[in-house]
């Protein structure tokens, strides 16, 4: 089966980075899904509709940005976005939350927000970021693919490696100078969770390429869409 990655989207130029990373997983042969947090329902009937009306216009402009009107989308009733992307994973047997960098970070570098930070700790899937500014310019070309140092455990190795394949890419012993990063989890994690060292969070911040953390002893999985 092939990843499906959900990701997290609320229309703000950091998501349209997101966006960005997630069109590099599908070329890879990812799936992929759309996924909006409302944090409370409105009081009032005519209120709720609107809202739901906008939730639903707000993930149509996201698909509409992949250039694919037939992506799964869902909205999300939950007071913590990392909950709620958690819940709608386990519900729909999703692999991958795909993030874009926190509010304002310098372009070109990754920031791990609120919302996705308790996904790396402990949490049930694997996490992608995107650098700001990820979105803007041409499209990215994936040569190079790096596994952090200190996290190489199998199942980042063999994601680095899928991916790799899939997208005609080399993999390096390095996380400086690359197109994309691939993480491990820290050795004490539970199988098919995500949790990272202080030290490896530290250099996540300071990437300047997407950065796919793996959950422990769960590799990403990626194949053509078509079946030949």
């Amino acid at each position: 089966m092939r990843t499906n990655a959900i990701i997290s989207y609320d229309d703000s130029q950091n998501d349209h980075d997101a966006l960005m990373l997630g069109r590099v997983l599908r070329d890879a042969g990812a799936e992929l899904t759309l996924a909006y947090v409302r944090h409370a329902a409105q009081g009032r009937l005519e209120r709720e509709e609107e809202a739901a009306r906008a939730a639903s216009a707000l993930l149509h402009r996201g698909a509409a940005w992949l250039d694919d009107s037939y992506v799964e989308r869902h909205v999300v009733m939950s007071a913590s976005t990392s909950a709620g992307l958690s819940w709608l994973a386990g519900d729909i047997g999703a692999d991958l939350v795909v993030f874009g960098s926190e509010y304002r970070t310098r372009a070109g570098h990754v920031a791990i927000g609120r919302s996705a930070q308790p996904l790396l700790e402990n949490g049930p899937v694997a996490v992608g970021f995107a650098p700001a500014c990820y979105a803007v310019g041409p499209e990215p070309e994936i040569a190079t693919i790096g596994i952090l140092r200190g996290t190489a455990d199998e199942a980042a190795i063999e994601t680095a490696y899928t991916l790799a394949d899939r997208l005609e890419a080399t993999v390096v012993d390095r996380h400086s100078g690359v197109d994309l990063i691939v993480a491990g989890s820290r050795p004490e994690a539970r199988h098919g969770r995500a949790m990272l060292t202080s030290s490896a969070q530290n250099a996540i911040e300071e990437a300047t390429a997407p950065v796919l953390v793996v959950a422990r002893g769960l590799p990403l999985t990626f194949q053509s869409l078509v079946t030949v």
